[in-house]
């Protein structure tokens, strides 16, 4: 039997050295990806269901803490928008006399529906799911907003 010169063993070690290498860095991506995986894992929350029982105050609009929803017989359908400004997450309040949503920080402006009318907010306010629970006879009962 020939005996191996010692480059020809050196080249052996290197190889099985780079395989061990290699293995090693497969193994650990194998077992790392599925542990990143469950640590950024988040539950989502339950969402939360406001109901607001009808029929709403003349002025055609109800404010909650987190929403305001404006419903009546002028609108289609009841809409309900978020009361946090897109700009930099101050609560907005309604101007009943004026018609409009308006940010007491930097006076953003948001038409009844939501889009942005002026200032420094870019975005619309988020629009909310709203459901119409009615009685027997068709008339409205109440609005539940999905938050």
């Amino acid at each position: 039997m020939k005996r191996k010169t010692p480059l020809e063993n050196r080249r052996r070690r290197e190889l099985l050295q780079r395989m061990l290498r290699w293995s090693g860095a497969i193994l650990a991506t194998l077992c790392l990806y599925p542990l990143s995986r469950f640590l950024s894992f988040a539950v989502k929350a339950k969402p939360r269901r406001i109901i607001v029982a009808a029929p709403l105050p003349l002025s055609g609009y109800h404010a909650e803490r987190d929403f305001l929803l404006f419903a009546g017989p002028d609108r289609d359908e009841p809409i309900a928008v978020s009361r946090t400004c897109t700009h930099l997450g101050c609560r907005v309040s309604y101007l009943e006399d004026r018609q409009r949503i308006e940010c007491p920080c930097h006076q953003s402006r948001f038409s009844p529906d939501g889009h942005v009318l002026a200032g420094p907010a870019k975005q619309p306010l988020t629009r909310l799911q709203v459901a119409v629970q009615r009685d027997a006879d068709g008339r409205i009962r109440a609005y539940v907003v999905t938050l």
